[in-house]
């Protein structure tokens, strides 16, 4: 099948929050270069118009619209919007091009569909961010054994906005740092519930409970002799089902993991002593979706890129599911159908894409012996990913919807959803929903550096 491809292209988050959504940081940095956005992308809109140039992204409320953040998760912001086609089995010929393998397969073997509505360019950046992502254009540094291992000198934005295209592979591990690196605020307090659903039945909430985040990468009071390498901590808390309350998960991510590696420690209910946890990585079944996917899927990918090769393919005009506010307003059991997401509620969009792949790194092994993923220009973030197995079969599906949230401002991940395409179970990583206890606001005001130290894990537990 030919794709369609295109020529490569060589303040604090408290106060933003009280700000509120009309006094969003304006997207003052100057242009990286002729033609490109602050961040990096192609500022023009595509010439049949269907994808529209960038003016500034979603850093409001649009007119005639409210929201209190303090009270609600984000409503819909374009709610009023028609849709445009929708791809299903009936003419996925048409529009095959446009659409990634697994979801062509979702189609033609389970009926799946994809509602396609008006593109709307609104990823938005704080000030700060921008400006230090004209600084990495020249500080950012791979590492010199290989990109896959780590970077250094970049800071407080995306590392890598202007791809070395000369040569695929640095430009693939320079991608899959960028998207590593997304722009997803400062300080961040989510409580989100996973669900999986299996035997083609109704959705069961696997976990649920607080997230508390620290991306200490991009505080805007970090300077580059005083960074230690460490992008994000988080700390994960369970609240439900039973089965799992008290468990706790503290997580340390980094920039270079071949010098620092991911640090994990776990605290399982009813031991009360912490442990490392090494196995919460990579291919690894997650225990947060009772191993329907694996920790290193989160997001397209997560964690440490060491087991791969990666390689930039090109540029490509792709669906990927985008600006998908609407899913907060629906309760968990109406979206997460037998087969797969409720078509009607999940907002599809034309996006230009890189189009990364992954392959083993010789001596690596990996469940997906190669992935293909689909990584929106504006955001750097995974959009969808195909996955195959060992023996060269489509193996999982993975979307990964954007919602928005101009208080920050950012468009950003509202969840992930990991379809099985062998056995057609599939899960929501972590998401919230209209359900009470599902739909908590998110939050943005720091905690005690204390909050993400094994220590202070050990303090809490429960025995």
């Amino acid at each position: 099948m030919q794709r369609r491809t295109f020529g490569l292209l060589a303040g604090s988050s408290s106060l933003a929050l009280a700000a509120g959504v009309k006094t969003a940081e304006a997207q003052t940095a100057a242009p990286l270069g002729p033609g490109l956005t602050p961040f990096g992308s192609e500022a023009a809109g595509n010439k049949e118009g269907t994808i529209p140039p960038w003016t500034g992204g979603l850093t409001s409320v649009p007119e005639g619209m409210s929201w209190d953040p303090t009270k609600t998760l984000p409503p819909d912001f374009f709610a009023s919007d028609k849709m445009l086609y929708k791809v299903d089995q009936s003419n996925l010929s048409q529009y095959a091009h446009l659409v990634p393998d697994s979801v062509r397969e979702m189609i033609t073997k389970d009926g799946f569909s994809l509602q396609v509505y008006p593109t709307h360019r609104t990823a938005a950046y704080p000030d700060h961010v921008l400006k230090s992502i004209a600084l990495n254009v020249n500080r950012s540094k791979l590492d010199p054994a290989g990109g896959r291992l780590g970077f250094t000198g970049g800071l407080g934005g995306i590392p890598f906005p202007i791809l070395d295209t000369t040569d695929p592979y640095k430009a693939g591990a320079q991608l899959i740092w960028n998207h590593s690196t997304r722009w997803t605020g400062v300080y961040l307090n989510n409580d989100l519930a996973a669900f999986v659903v299996q035997g083609r039945g109704a959705p069961i909430l696997a976990a649920l409970g607080p997230n508390h985040f620290y991306y200490s990468y991009y505080d805007p009071n970090m300077t580059p002799e005083k960074f230690d390498g460490i992008l994000y901590k988080l700390l994960n808390t369970s609240s439900a089902p039973p089965t799992v309350v008290g468990n706790e998960i503290c997580y340390w991510d980094t920039t270079n993991p071949s010098q620092d590696p991911i640090k994990v420690w776990q605290v399982l209910a009813g031991q009360g002593r912490v442990r490392r946890a090494p196995e919460v990585e990579y291919d690894a079944p997650s225990s947060f979706v009772n191993g329907v996917a694996n920790y290193d899927e989160y997001y397209g990918f997560s964690g440490a890129p060491n087991q791969y090769d990666w390689k930039l393919v090109g540029k490509q005009e792709i669906l990927i599911p985008y600006n998908n506010n609407k899913i907060y307003s629906v309760m968990a059991e109406d979206f997460l159908l037998p087969k797969f997401p409720n078509p009607e509620h999940l907002r599809w969009e034309l996006h230009r894409c890189w189009i990364l792949e992954a392959t083993l790194h010789p001596g690596n092994r990996n469940v997906m012996a190669k992935r293909r993923m689909y990584v929106d220009e504006d955001t750097w973030q995974i959009g969808v990913t195909d996955t195959w197995d060992a023996k060269g079969n489509l193996y999982h599906a993975n979307l990964n919807p954007k919602a928005n949230f101009p208080n920050m401002p950012g468009t950003v991940y509202q969840d992930t959803y990991i379809i099985n395409l062998q056995t057609g179970s599939y899960c929501a990583m972590q998401g919230n929903y209209a359900n009470p206890g599902y739909n908590k606001p998110w939050t943005y005001e720091p905690h005690p550096a204390s909050t993400w130290e094994p220590q202070a894990m050990a303090a809490s537990a429960a025995y």
